[in-house]
């Protein structure tokens, strides 16, 4: 119910300023045309004073559109709320990269090993990527339920993991993280395909154990696709909106709200477009920051790069 008076009172205020904008260019535009048959005593024709007032509306749009935009950006960043939407998207986006790429490599190196039943592990693994995120929601809201809910019953804790501030962000993160598994884990063992099983097997003639062939020759000839699934998973993680819709609401207390969630509800329930708008030029801006930092460490990153 409040959120429908505020965005009952949003609409409003935002139709109230629109119409009193019209209506100081309507009055601009029908004072500049008088001052201009004035002065040139009706010899200017209809046709070329129309371009030009239409020019003149047309700048004062274009001025008052960059002071909104520069005033949006401003009431944007001061703003606590938004301090923590942003604070949360950065806690998801890290916990999900750092996990969705570690825990598929591990899987993939233990699985190229050709362990008995490897392919059904790979299927098992890979289904929940191309579940519908609607399905897996729903199961994971059964499996994180503090009544009836199986985890719940497994650890034999009460934990209302979606309805509490400090464990919501939390359950999210293994949401994602496990249904991205299965598709890094594919990409990493591509990549594994790709290595010459001679340099592990000399490897193992010089007497390296299979941490230190790991380290030393897996991983190095690795990282260009360890680089490549690091760039798409913390793009992907940044981006994040239909789990949060459909399990948390950004709820509880705000502790999971991110910021595509927010610029859905700046938009579609609050009808503040403008700060919508912002948020959406400064997601944009934390994105492509993020990838051209990525692009300039690749050499470090990334094995013989030139």
């Amino acid at each position: 119910q409040e959120n429908e008076l505020r965005r009952e009172e949003q609409y409003n205020n935002n139709e109230n300023k629109f119409t009193v904008i019209n209506e100081k260019l309507d009055s601009k535009a029908i004072e500049l045309e008088n001052k201009i048959r004035t002065l040139s005593n009706n010899q200017i024709p209809n046709e070329y004073l129309e371009q030009q007032i239409d020019l003149y509306i047309g700048s004062n749009n274009s001025n008052l559109a960059t002071k909104t935009a520069i005033k949006n950006n401003t009431v944007v960043l001061d703003d606590k709320l938004f301090l923590k939407i942003l604070g949360n998207t950065f806690v998801y986006a890290i916990s999900v990269s750092l996990l969705g790429v570690v825990i598929p490599l591990i899987l993939a190196s233990i699985l190229n090993t050709k362990i008995r039943g490897s392919n059904f592990y790979k299927t098992a693994y890979f289904i929940p990527f191309i579940t519908p995120m609607i399905v897996i929601a729903l199961v994971w809201q059964w499996i994180f339920d503090p009544n009836i809910g199986c985890l719940n019953q497994f650890l034999h804790l009460h934990i209302n993991w979606l309805y509490d501030k400090v464990y919501a962000m939390p359950a999210l993160i293994i949401v994602s993280v496990w249904k991205l598994i299965g598709y890094n884990m594919i990409i990493f063992l591509s990549g594994l395909a790709t290595i010459n099983q001679d340099l592990l097997e000399a490897s193992k003639i010089d007497g390296a154990n299979t941490w230190n062939t790991f380290r030393h020759i897996t991983i190095p000839l690795l990282s260009s696709t360890i680089f490549f699934v690091i760039v798409i998973t913390s793009i992907s993680s940044f981006q994040v909106f239909d789990l949060i819709y459909m399990m948390t609401q950004g709820g509880p207390e705000n502790s999971t709200m991110v910021l595509v969630y927010s610029i859905y509800k700046y938009a579609f329930e609050y009808f503040e477009a403008g700060k919508a708008s912002a948020i959406a030029y400064i997601l944009f801006a934390i994105i492509f920051v993020l990838v051209v930092c990525q692009w300039k460490l690749r050499k470090k990153m990334v094995y013989n790069e030139e």
